[in-house]
């Protein structure tokens, strides 16, 4: 069993705001242009314009419906390694190509001592790790670690390539280790969540709910009552994640 480092200095993540994301895919398709070089290259397209196109995405957009009739509502779910705490893939990996970076926490696969075994993905409960079967290795979101980390790069460009192709600006990247970073306040403020949090893998990556709809059409509502918080069971939000958690489940 591959062990976990006691404590990361770091824990640098993605913060996505659902509310915001409008499923346009830059994010894949920036992620996927950045990495046929670097660290997790190439990502290999197997007959891409044929009858059975297939190959590895590190970043993946779901498109949901949710809801019925006029309370309605279309969810954007993009889905990629949420480089957990206490991560599965990691303690199962039996040659060690899985790991936990100590210094900010970041979870890699060294594709030279991969032997694609699968055990990896079969651990993981959110889907996040990719086959390649042309390099027959384990293939996952590495936060861009090569942009991140190349000073060569102007200071705007060092973050993850989906968070600087975001036109809607729903990608948020940062250090949710530390309380006072941008990424953390934004998540405090929002009541980000944690997806499965009953797995106990302790996900870094957090997802900032849908706001609730407001119909432009109908009069205000003016109301003593103090407002229902974001995480209260049966409002919008804890319904949906409740619905996210069952179908990432299946």
């Amino acid at each position: 069993m591959t062990a976990l480092p006691e404590k990361t200095a770091k824990k640098l993540g993605l913060v996505i705001d659902l509310d915001t994301c409008v499923g346009c895919q830059a994010c894949a398709t920036s992620c996927k242009e950045w990495n046929t070089g670097g660290y997790s290259a190439p990502l290999t397209d197997e007959d891409p314009y044929g009858a059975d196109p297939h190959g590895a995405w590190l970043n993946r957009i779901h498109t949901y419906e949710v809801g019925e009739g006029s309370s309605s509502r279309t969810v954007h779910f993009p889905r990629s390694c949420l480089h957990c705490e206490t991560p599965a893939c990691v303690t199962v990996c039996p040659t060690g190509a899985s790991y936990k970076r100590a210094e900010d926490g970041i979870v890699l696969v060294n594709p030279d001592t991969c032997i694609g075994c699968k055990l990896c993905s079969w651990a993981c409960p959110y889907g996040a790790r990719e086959y390649d079967y042309a390099d027959g290795v384990m293939k996952k979101c590495t936060l861009c670690i090569d942009r991140i980390y190349n000073e060569t790069l102007a200071p705007e460009d060092r973050i993850p390539a989906c968070v600087r192709a975001c036109p809607t600006g729903a990608r948020h990247f940062g250090d949710l280790g530390d309380p006072k970073s941008a990424v953390s306040m934004l998540v405090a403020e929002r009541g980000g969540y944690d997806l499965l949090p009953e797995t106990g893998y302790k996900p870094v990556n957090k997802y900032l709910p849908p706001r609730p709809r407001h119909d432009a059409t109908a009069a205000p509502v003016v109301s003593d009552s103090p407002p229902v918080d974001a995480g209260d069971d049966g409002s919008f939000t804890a319904r949906f994640f409740a619905w996210a958690d069952k179908m990432l489940s299946r």
